[in-house]
């Protein structure tokens, strides 16, 4: 049982809870994830470790509430627990030695980007991050990101920093020159510009594939993606991968799969909830 010690209101529909786990919190390397499982008989759901407190042994968890599940998670309060949180899973980050990274969150992306961002200011590196939302309030984590070097905020709605999307600073940034590597989270649309915007400067570019998941041990499959034209699991190759070599469409067809059943649990949650 994995008691919650802490939740906070990132965004609208954004969370985060910080949950003991002090095993996972003593081994966990940037980029790697967690499953959780509420309970027994709820669904798996897959969660980058956003943070760890090594002494406290706890790691820090981002949700967005989008269905039935992750409603169910950030429904929870200080005090109640998940029954279960496996991890760590995944690769670690690749990390630059040096140089000049530059980190793009959209929306949710940023909770992810976030330790990545983090890791690569501890060891030197030059980090500049450009993070979006559709308006001010959907704006998350910048207080955290500003400690780690620039920060260039980007808002649909132009209501905070400067108004459009994280592409047209990214391509502005590499138009500047002296762009290592590029890191860019988000939705799948967002991510797949992300990477066309960088392919002409020939810059690296990692993107974190938020594929369906089940075991997070690459038994199932549900996470398969197509990398340069080969087979991968999110779970145990990534999560994050060359954007160049992606196959975007294929990911986006796959996300669809349980979009009906997602759409029905939810309205079925929520029908409850009302009555």
């Amino acid at each position: 049982m994995h008691k919650i010690r802490e939740k906070a209101q990132l965004s609208p529909n954004v969370t985060r809870l910080v949950v003991d786990a002090p095993r996972i919190a003593e081994v966990r390397r940037p980029g790697q994830f967690v499953i959780v499982r509420k309970g027994p008989g709820a669904e798996r759901i897959p969660l980058t470790i956003v943070d760890v407190d090594r002494e406290a042994g706890t790691i820090s968890l981002v949700i967005q509430a989008v269905g039935k599940s992750t409603y169910d998670l950030v429904g929870l309060a200080e005090g109640d627990v998940i029954t279960d949180v496996a991890g760590p899973l995944g690769r670690p980050t690749d990390l630059l030695a040096s140089g000049h990274a530059v980190c793009v969150g959209g929306g949710v992306g940023t909770a992810v980007i976030w330790p990545i961002a983090q890791a690569l200011a501890a060891s030197g590196v030059e980090v500049t991050s450009v993070i979006g939302g559709r308006s001010r309030e959907w704006v998350i984590l910048e207080k955290e990101l500003r400690t780690t070097g620039e920060v260039i905020v980007c808002t649909d709605d132009g209501s905070y920093g400067r108004k459009g999307f994280v592409t047209t600073a990214l391509d502005e940034v590499c138009r500047e020159g002296g762009v290592d590597e590029v890191f860019a989270v988000g939705p799948v649309p967002m991510m797949r510009a992300c990477s066309e915007v960088t392919r002409p400067f020939g810059v690296k570019t990692t993107v974190s594939l938020n594929s369906i998941m089940l075991d997070g041990t690459g038994m199932c499959g549900g996470c398969r993606v197509s990398i340069d034209g080969a087979s991968q699991y999110a779970c145990v190759d990534g999560p994050e991968f060359d954007g160049h070599l992606v196959d975007f469409d294929s990911l986006s067809d796959r996300l669809t799969t349980y979009r009906e059943f997602e759409q029905e649990a939810l309205a079925r949650r929520l029908a409850c909830q009302e009555a």
